[in-house]
């Protein structure tokens, strides 16, 4: 299922590892601290759980949002540069 995973972290060094293990787990920046992907209903269990190791100040937090398929189809995103949370690969044209 299609993910958003946006975080707000105050010590660089805590922010940089969190961004690395997004990446791990194949997720993509759509922002400077947003990334999107496709997780599964356990990944993103064990992501909830592992995530807050990263989370030690109290002004710290994590988002984890699964969305559906029509979640996805409705999301507008307003920015100057094209912008999408799917992959050109994954849009079949009919």
């Amino acid at each position: 299922m299609r993910t958003l995973v946006f975080y707000d972290i105050s010590d660089d060094r805590r922010r940089s590892k969190l961004r690395d293990y997004l990446r791990s787990y194949g997720l993509r920046r759509i922002q400077y601290s947003g990334f999107v992907g496709d997780v599964n209903p356990h990944d993103r269990h064990v992501l909830a759980i592992e995530v807050r190791r990263f989370v030690r100040e109290e002004r710290d937090s994590v988002y984890i949002v699964p969305l559906c398929g029509r979640c996805v189809r409705l999301c507008k995103i307003v920015s100057v540069k094209p912008v999408s949370i799917v992959e050109e690969s994954e849009v079949e044209v009919v």
